[in-house]
């Protein structure tokens, strides 16, 4: 059965926290059936990748980073350093990434490896905010509960399947959050939630799908005749896979078009729970606009 990754989890954490968003995804029909599934071959470049990477819908609105992404996480930054300002203490969180600059490692790679391994090292990650140095305001219980507020006053959006993330009640934080989601900030929080978890429950659902499963029945065949008859499942591969084992899924996976109908199938899948769920969408879209709104005006106004 599919898990979230860890990778995922975490993600969630910063997208769950982040300001406005918009979506940009592509809407597909709901219809269940699925064209042939074409090879992959033409996957080779970053840029056919990416296209996959960006049809499932709810997944784009989860995970996406738009020019209103940046307004929206920008906007809240200046405000609460700012409302820390006129409390006498220095708040420098790092830079908001202009959407240009941000890529979308964030989205979940749900069907495994899809290129060869670099041999390059990791990129390193942008800095976070320094740890204050100790006896500093910034180290002080009240430069904390400035930013953070009280403890016993922070928020909890709920999502459809239970799923519980809290934020600070009081303090800059939660009035930047204010300023830019108004008295929509609670349910802009939850539908957050219910995207993230609608996202998880499509790629168990999709494992259901004819088409899907036909796709990883010719991964299987292909895996077989390459000399690796024990691998049933691409998520699967052995916790430390031998070069020839990666190199055999890679070109499974472009051989059978595994790729394609996997992510195609997910799209369609995703699609349906957005149609079952149009209070979803509808606030989602009207709580878009409200927050650019907002952020535009945040950001005129701290220039």
């Amino acid at each position: 059965m599919h898990r979230p990754s860890r990778r995922v989890l975490l993600a969630l954490t910063a997208v769950l926290a982040g300001g406005a968003a918009v979506a940009g995804g592509t809407m597909l029909t709901s219809a269940s059936e699925a064209a042939p599934a074409p090879s992959d071959g033409t996957l080779a470049s970053a840029e056919a990748l990416e296209r996959l990477h960006r049809l499932p819908p709810v997944t784009d609105r989860v995970f996406a980073w738009t020019d209103a992404h940046y307004r929206g996480a920008e906007a809240q930054r200046r405000y609460a350093i700012d409302c820390m300002a006129r409390q006498g203490f220095r708040y420098a969180p790092p830079a908001t990434p202009a959407a240009s600059d941000e890529d979308e490692d964030q989205r979940p790679r749900p069907f495994g490896l899809e290129t060869a391994p670099s041999a390059a090292p990791p990129a390193q990650a942008p800095p976070g905010e320094k740890p204050p140095k100790p006896g500093s305001p910034e180290a002080s219980p009240a430069f904390a509960k400035a930013l953070f507020g009280d403890q016993g006053k922070r928020v909890t959006a709920v999502g459809a399947k239970g799923m519980k993330v809290s934020r600070p009640g009081n303090g800059c934080l939660a009035d930047a959050e204010k300023r830019v989601l108004g008295d929509g900030r609670m349910r802009w929080l939850q539908v957050r939630i219910m995207l993230f978890e609608a996202q998880e429950q499509a790629r168990t659902d999709v494992e259901k799908d004819p088409a899907f499963r036909n796709a990883t029945g010719r991964w299987q065949q292909c895996m077989e005749r390459a000399g690796f008859p024990g691998l049933r499942d691409p998520l699967a591969l052995p916790k430390a896979p031998s070069g020839a084992v990666l190199k055999a899924d890679l070109r499974c996976k472009s051989e059978t078009g595994y790729l394609t109908t996997a992510y195609t199938r997910l799209a369609a899948v995703q699609q349906r729970w957005l149609d079952a769920n149009p209070a979803v969408v509808k606030d989602w879209t009207a709580l878009l606009a409200r927050q650019d709104t907002s952020s535009r005006e945040v950001l005129a106004g701290t220039a």
